[in-house]
């Protein structure tokens, strides 16, 4: 049976799109999450200690060694302050 080379360029095409639109993804959620792989099923304390990661260092995935929290930590609180006056 003879093997239809025609079929193997639109299968090329196919694969190596999907190889694309697949790497071109990653990079974009590694970009956004300081180069570091996604984390999956994140529990509460997780996303806990990830809100302050990001009240210290900006970052969700950020973290520091200084075992004393710098000033602006004891002002900028989680919680919103502009609807307390409504």
């Amino acid at each position: 049976m003879p093997v239809p080379w025609e079929a193997l360029i639109p299968f090329g095409l196919l694969v190596g799109l999907f190889g694309v639109a697949g790497t071109g993804l990653n990079i974009v959620k590694r970009s956004q999450n300081d180069w570091k792989p996604p984390r999956y099923s994140l529990d509460r304390w997780e996303e806990m200690m990830m809100e302050r990661d990001r009240r210290l260092t900006g970052t969700l995935r950020g973290q520091r060694t200084d075992p004393i929290a710098p000033k602006e930590f004891a002002t900028n609180s989680v919680w919103d302050s502009t609807r307390l006056n409504a």
